[in-house]
């Protein structure tokens, strides 16, 4: 997965160093939504339950595009806050979310355009470890995850879009109370988001 990271992060290098300076568009602005957010823990146990937790994230967004072609990168800093629920506990967690995305757009008219995104998510915890109390979480303090996204662009300015992010490794590890086993799960979160760029 490493690898694929890698080549990803290159492909997009070399396609902004190929664009000439005149064909590129950088256009900047704010990016927020909503994150429902739901844990995938191994090892559950017969009793366990997962419940799906909203939460929110707001921040600066950049673009770069090629409007003859339609290929571009986005990137956003993102103040993020995800919640999990598993059985009677609930958490709320908060974090710098960096997702970089490859993105195509298909244009459909000077207003109108849809597109498909793809690309490498950061994630760094502001808290690493919670006591609750059915049992402690202790977080990953940097996560990384793919994200895979589709949405429209209208009116030259407003992106509406949907997005899945897809953990590479373990988001935190969770050890209920009175239980010696310690379970290891994955954060998967759907993302609805609308930007405005200037």
């Amino acid at each position: 997965m490493k690898k694929i990271i890698s080549a990803l992060m290159i492909a997009v290098c070399c396609t902004l160093c190929a664009m000439p300076a005149q064909a590129q568009l950088l256009k900047w602005g704010v990016k927020g939504g909503v994150n429902v957010a739901k844990i995938d823990v191994k090892n559950p146990g017969n009793n366990f339950k997962e419940d799906k937790v909203g939460g929110f994230f707001i921040g600066p967004m950049a673009e770069v595009t090629i409007p003859i072609i339609g290929l571009g990168v986005d990137g956003a800093l993102l103040f993020s806050q995800k919640g999990i629920k598993a059985d009677t506990d609930a958490s709320k967690q908060y974090g710098l979310d960096i997702p970089v995305n490859l993105k195509y757009t298909i244009g459909l008219g000077s207003m109108l355009g849809v597109f498909i995104a793809a690309g490498p998510d950061f994630y760094f915890d502001f808290s690493k470890k919670e006591q609750l109390e059915g049992g402690d979480i202790d977080r990953k303090k940097t996560q990384v995850g793919i994200n895979v996204g589709a949405g429209v662009k209208l009116i030259k300015h407003l992106q509406i879009g949907v997005n899945y992010n897809i953990p590479m490794g373990d988001s935190f590890t969770w050890k209920a109370a009175g239980d010696a086993l310690t379970r290891k799960a994955k954060t998967k979160t759907w993302q609805i988001s609308a930007a405005y760029l200037f």
